[in-house]
C-alpha cells in the first residue's frame, strides 16, 4: 500500500514537472494573428461570405470520398473468405462488387469523371 502511494507521488511530480518544464519552453505571443484567427476551411473569415468556390473542385473531393470508402469496405473481404461459406461468400462480393460498378457507370455515363471540361 505504502509502495503504491510513494509511486504515485513519484508520477504525480514528474507530470507536474514536465507541464512546467513544457510552459517555460514554449514560446506564447498572444499578438500572433495566425495562431489567434479562426480557421475555417482555407477561406479567410473577415472576407465576404459569397466569394466564388469552384464546384468541379467539390465534386472531385466526393468522389474520392466515396472512392475511398468503397476501397475500405473492399478490404476485410479476403480474411473474411477463409472464415465464412465460400458460396455465400462469392454470391456477396460479387452482388457487392456489380452494384460498385454500377454506380462507376452511373457516374462515367453522367460525366462526372470527366473533369477537364
Amino acid at each position: 500500500m505504502m509502495m503504491s502511494t510513494i509511486m504515485m507521488m513519484i508520477t504525480l511530480i514528474i507530470a507536474s514537472m514536465m507541464m512546467l518544464l513544457n510552459m517555460i519552453i514554449s514560446k506564447k505571443l498572444i499578438q500572433d494573428r495566425e495562431k489567434s484567427s479562426p480557421f475555417e476551411c482555407g477561406f479567410d473569415p473577415k472576407s465576404s461570405s459569397r466569394t466564388p468556390f469552384s464546384l468541379k473542385f467539390f465534386l472531385i473531393a466526393v468522389i474520392f470520398l466515396i472512392f475511398d470508402i468503397e476501397i475500405a469496405l473492399l478490404l476485410p473481404m479476403i480474411p473474411t473468405m477463409i472464415m465464412s461459406n465460400i458460396n455465400q461468400w462469392m454470391l456477396t462480393s460479387i452482388t457487392f462488387l456489380l452494384i460498385l460498378i454500377m454506380g462507376l457507370y452511373h457516374e462515367w455515363n453522367q460525366g462526372a469523371l470527366n473533369w477537364t471540361k
